[in-house]
């Protein structure tokens, strides 16, 4: 069993790393998974008939390598299977960004996000009968924002199962594809969302008579009910959205400075319905119906008080987990009380390890895209190296030597799995989590239950009292984080390592007295000391990211990293800073930048400066923006950018060619203020732009004439129509222009115009919506012709959006 579900586990793994679903059909794999899972019973009986050791372990061998490739073929195929089904339903790209009006149902518990609602919908029917409309989508109600002195208009008040008539605009599942980034197309996949869009304003928008109705819609029903409830008893209490967490695993009601000091404790794991959670729960109603069943002879004369223990505390734990959402850690404790209790009823004892393994098959068949997600090997990886640091030991241990071996080997165990996915590991974790762990699991947890479930009244005092002991809490968890280097962080390994690093640790962890412990710690250590790779002397090295509708770009050389401007803001916590930027930073390994370059003030170009700043605090700031801009606070050093200034980075140098001080003295659009470099390598040059219209073009062409000249040329304003004229084309004279450009942007760049003046001089156009973040890699000897990484096409999924159209300027 054990062997199959860990092939069953690598094959789905397998498949979700393909660029292309197999072509073989995937009956034929669930068939080769068949003939492997007879031949391993052949193997079997075949070794049962020899007993002597040598045939014994040949047996064990051939038994368990064919129970491993079955489930591998299994595990292929079923995923295939599942990701065939699910690709039919996807939105044609004739469909996007065009009104469709549909009927269905709010499917899902509505998130309340302060520019709207967003929510799932079930589409019943399409008034439009030739658009191909998936079945599940995921929808943004906004906030009608005011006009004419008007008052903001909310959208309605939403509820699961409503049934409504919708004018949406709809689009494919494309997100921001960057190194170390988010794939948002493939967490769509997972959660079967084909397309996204919002409702529109203008069009038919209305609530239909009849409701539908199902257990999903009961339990997201009930669970709307509870947050409810809770608001209005917390009101605005400042740890309100933690105890929502709690109760109902709705962790967007917890703003992010909260997640911050959360994940730099290292106990995020506990602000959501963990499973450490989910068993506490189950395992105290497991014991109330023991001892209440016990106390009654003539039952327990009938059926055991195990049983009955057995059978409610599985009960428990799967209320618990639906009302949670049914997340991969709620599943997989939930499986694995699931065989604890089947195992008592029915008088049998199953060792910890194929508890493991019967939680991980259901898992993996429940939700074959669950290996994507990190909660996924997290989680389980936790769970199994709990287990096996506590079994096959001799001796009874302490309850304290048994908690600290427990914190040790969660700690030790995940430390691989943390820096792979994360680049970050929190050092003060132990202590933490030590503090945090029995108050919220065995604390505020119960509470907060209880207050949700009670009558009001009741219920009201039990919320306020979770409350009070959440916040001495979060005081505490606040101290600890703010303390220096409570979070140290890594580049991203490179996978053997991750994998040598993970053998490591499970030698590192055995008993006490076996022999050559320390090669566990030889093994864990190229984690930490292979490097990515990075430029060369006189090398050049320009990564676009992708950030959407901005321009967000990392600049290396040798020994220098410089970012050029810092992409778009989204709301009040999220913004291209913090999740795009800094992750590719800290990816590449680049703890400290030398220079930051915001060349306007506009926000899809400065949107992220504040983030950028505080987390890797650059040596100065260039920029044209006053100083006294609150996402310039922490800067050490800002400086002017002026025509005349530049400097020389191994061997590479930056020449600043806009704005000049006259036009500090003018009144100027901000797109006319754009802080303009050049950047001249020994392999190729490279001119940067911003967001400069017609006007400075003009100027520019005029002022440096012939200094323009580059091999490359960063499209100036995303192709808007004011930009990229005639007569700069000419004086740069690229060979090649990238465009930073967002999907489906709401300025529908670039403009067709722009497009053809460069076609007409066939200069090819490489597009960050279309091809994610693009990298240009400019050898010493290059000559102009750097080499260049699409990251789409790199990490090219069968899920991945790739595009459709040719790259223009090319034939």
């Amino acid at each position: 069993m054990r062997s199959f579900v860990v092939g069953l586990v690598l094959g789905s793994l397998f498949l979700q790393t393909r660029s292309v679903l197999p072509e073989q059909p995937a009956w034929s794999l669930i068939v080769l998974a068949l003939l492997f899972a007879l031949a391993a019973a052949g193997f079997k009986d075949a070794g049962d008939s020899k007993r002597n050791i040598r045939h014994t372990w040949i047996t064990l061998t051939l038994v368990s390598s064919a129970w491993m490739l079955s489930g591998a073929c299994l595990g292929v195929g079923y995923a295939q299977h599942r990701a065939e089904i699910r690709l039919v339903e996807a939105l044609s790209r004739e469909w996007e960004g065009r009104d469709i009006e549909l009927v269905g149902s709010v499917a899902s518990l509505p998130t309340l996000t302060e520019r709207g609602t967003r929510f799932y919908f079930e589409v019943e029917s399409s008034a439009v009968t030739e658009a191909r409309v998936p079945r599940n989508i995921s929808l943004t109600w906004y906030i009608e924002q005011p006009r004419n002195g008007e008052a903001a208009k909310p959208p309605p008040t939403l509820s699961p199962g409503e049934r409504w008539t919708l004018t949406v605009r709809l689009r494919r599942p494309h997100g921001t594809a960057n190194p170390h980034g988010f794939d948002f197309e493939a967490w769509a996949l997972e959660r079967n969302v084909r397309a996204t869009g919002y409702v529109r304003f203008k069009g038919i928008n209305k609530k239909e008579p009849l409701a539908t109705s199902g257990m999903m819609i009961g339990i997201d029903r009930a669970r709307l009910a509870i947050r409810d409830r809770m608001q209005a008893v917390l009101k605005d209490q400042p740890y309100a959205g933690v105890l929502i967490a709690l109760a109902i695993g709705e962790q967007n009601a917890i703003p992010a400075a909260q997640w911050k000091t959360f994940w730099r404790t290292g106990t995020g794991h506990l602000m959501s319905i963990s499973g450490l959670h989910i068993t506490m729960v189950a395992a105290l109603l497991y014991w109330l119906a023991f001892r209440l069943w016990a106390r009654l002879p003539h039952l327990t004369a009938r059926i055991p008080a195990q049983r009955v223990a057995a059978i409610v505390g599985a009960a428990t734990a799967l209320a618990y987990s639906l009302i949670a959402g049914f997340s991969v850690p709620t599943q997989r404790t939930f499986f694995m009380l699931l065989v604890v209790a089947i195992a008592l009823i029915m008088g049998r004892g199953l060792s910890a390890s194929r508890i493991l393994a019967f939680a991980l098959f259901a898992v993996v068949l429940l939700d074959p895209w669950c290996v994507l997600a990190p909660g996924f090997w997290l989680s389980f990886g936790a769970v199994a190296m709990i287990f096996y640091v506590t079994s096959h030991r001799t001796g009874q241990l302490s309850v304290v030597r048994a908690a600290l071996l427990t914190q040790l080997a969660v700690t030790l165990g995940l430390l691989p799995l943390t820096l792979a996915l994360f680049q970050e590991v929190s050092m003060i974790s132990p202590v933490a989590n030590a503090i945090a762990i029995p108050v919220v699991s065995w604390v505020v947890v119960p509470i907060t239950l209880l207050g949700a479930l009670l009558p009001a009244g009741l219920s009201d005092l039990m919320l306020l009292l979770a409350h009070w002991v959440m916040s001495l809490t979060y005081d505490c968890l606040a101290w600890l984080a703010a303390m220096p280097n409570a979070v140290w962080q890594s580049h991203a390994p490179a996978m053997w390592t991750v994998a040598l690093a993970m053998i490591g640790v499970v030698v590192v962890m055995m008993p006490r007295g076996l022999p050559m412990r320390w090669l566990g710690a030889a093994a864990i250590l190229p984690m930490f000391f292979v490097f990515p790779a990075t430029p060369k002397p006189g090398e050049l090295w320009l990564t676009l990211l992708d950030v959407g509708q901005g321009l967000a770009t990392v600049v290396r050389t040798a020994t220098h990293t410089l970012v050029y401007d810092t992409g778009p803001k989204w709301n009040p916590d999220a913004d291209s800073g913090n999740r795009i930027v800094v992750p590719f930073l800290r990816g590449e390994g680049i703890r400290k930048l030398d220079a930051l370059v915001v060349t306007h003030d506009d926000e899809d170009h400065a949107g992220g400066a504040r983030s950028v700043i505080d987390a890797r605090s650059p040596g100065w700031v260039l920029t044209p923006v006053p100083n006294d801009r609150d996402y310039l606070a922490n800067a050490t050093e800002v400086m002017r950018c002026e025509v005349g200034d530049g400097w020389r980075w191994d061997g590479v140098e930056f020449d600043v060619l806009h704005p000049t001080s006259n036009a500090y003295e003018e009144t100027r659009k901000t797109n006319n203020m754009g802080c303009v470099i050049k950047i001249t390598a020994p392999g190729g040059t490279v001119l940067m732009t911003a967001d400069i219209e017609k006007l400075v073009e003009a100027e520019l062409v005029a002022r440096a004439g012939d200094e323009l000249k580059s091999d490359v040329l960063v499209v100036p304003h995303h192709g808007s129509k004011t930009s990229s004229t005639e007569a700069l084309l000419d004086a740069v004279n690229p060979t090649l222009a990238v465009l930073p450009v967002g999907y489906r942007n709401r300025f529908r760049h670039p403009h067709p115009d722009v497009e053809a003046r460069y076609a007409a001089r066939n200069i090819p156009i490489r597009r960050t919506d279309w091809e994610g973040a693009i990298t240009l890699k400019f050898a010493a000897d290059a000559k102009g012709e750097p080499a260049i990484e699409s990251y789409r096409s790199q990490r090219q999924r069968y899920w991945t959006d790739m595009p459709e159209k040719k790259i223009v300027g090319e034939p």
